[in-house]
């Protein structure tokens, strides 16, 4: 094993954040621990690892081609795979798994942490899930902790909190996706940001949230790291359909369930089947993230451009008032010829 490469923190902060920008990462912040002091106990990472003196947030931009097809109404699966499954399960893991290992190799313990909410012990209210599980010590949170991923990048000076609690970051908007380190290395740390304030509170997001999931009036308020955070309140459960392209109605879009039909941002009879074990990402993250780009753009916020605007047609909507209820899927390729010239 190495030790000297990383024990000077300085020159430790300029190669780590080297080799995270080497393994695909598009942004890197550091934080020290102290910053996630007042944390909810079932949310404080150094319960994880108690010895962990910083926390490494890598940011991944989602690609604003992936986002054209849905833009344009013709291909949807693009940012499914690759704007949110691929790097959910596949590209930031890599990233974040490899910069442990050039840190562990050093003689230093470190983490990665992902998308890994599923074994979390609270919902999505941040309520105990009953019956999931208890803590092994009358000390401890049970496990899993949930680490919030936007507000660690954001200890980490990535970026801001906007209205619909999306990390908004100077370069891409809300167009990322986070992954996290956690390790026992000291390093160097990165300002919380005070650069230009991103959301103007312009409520786009709002307006465009195709499942009305934002509350334009009603907020949540915390206090991080002596910051004071403020996002409108969000309906998670309405999230969670619209994310797939649902709303409440007779139908047969949802898979085993008759009283969800499409909503106006699906163009599917029945919802697509998932991509990377998750990804159904139907409504194109319409409100919290293409609304939100298209504003940060019309207002010139980001420092990183582009030679075309990305919103160049008035958003879509699906018909279906026709829809039929019973029906199974029949009407996919009615009127479309589907032959394949493969000569």
């Amino acid at each position: 094993m190495m030790y000297d490469e990383l024990e000077n923190p300085h020159t430790a902060t300029v190669l780590i954040k080297q080799r995270a920008i080497e393994y695909g990462a598009d942004l890197v912040g550091i934080a020290p621990m102290s910053r996630f002091e007042g944390a909810p106990k079932q949310m404080d990472p150094r319960y994880i690892m108690p010895a962990a003196k910083s926390c490494i947030a890598v940011a991944f931009r989602v690609l604003r081609g992936s986002l054209r097809g849905i833009e344009e109404g013709t291909f949807f699966s693009n940012y499914s795979a690759m704007g949110y499954g691929g790097i959910t399960y596949v590209f930031m893991p890599t990233a974040v798994v490899n910069l442990c290992k050039y840190i562990e190799d050093h003689g230093y313990e470190a983490f990665p942490m992902g998308h890994q909410s599923d074994w979390r012990a609270i919902d999505n209210e941040g309520v105990l899930r009953r019956g999931f599980s208890r803590p092994v010590s009358p000390d401890k949170p049970a496990p899993d902790i949930m680490v919030h991923l936007r507000i660690a990048a954001y200890l980490c000076g990535l970026g801001e909190i906007g209205w619909s609690k999306m990390l908004i970051t100077p370069e891409f908007g809300p167009a990322v996706r986070v992954g996290l380190v956690f390790t026992e290395l000291e390093l160097e740390y990165d300002d919380i940001y005070s650069g230009p304030q991103l959301c103007n509170r312009c409520m786009a997001c709002v307006r465009a949230c195709p499942g009305k999931c934002i509350s334009a009036d009603k907020s949540v308020k915390v206090t991080v790291a002596g910051h004071d955070l403020e996002w409108g309140e969000i309906d998670t459960e309405a999230c969670d359909l619209a994310f797939r392209g649902a709303e409440e109605g007779p139908g047969n879009y949802l898979p085993g369930k008759n009283n969800y039909r499409p909503n106006a941002i699906s163009p599917f009879y029945q919802v697509p089947p998932k991509v990377y074990t998750a990804g159904k990402a139907v409504c194109g993250s319409g409100g919290c993230t293409r609304a939100c780009l298209a504003s940060l753009e019309a207002r010139n916020m980001l420092t990183r451009k582009m030679r075309q605007k990305f919103r160049r047609n008035k958003p879509w909507s699906v018909d279906w008032s026709d829809y039929d209820a019973n029906a199974t899927n029949t009407g996919g390729t009615v009127g479309i010829n589907t032959k394949l010239d493969t000569d």
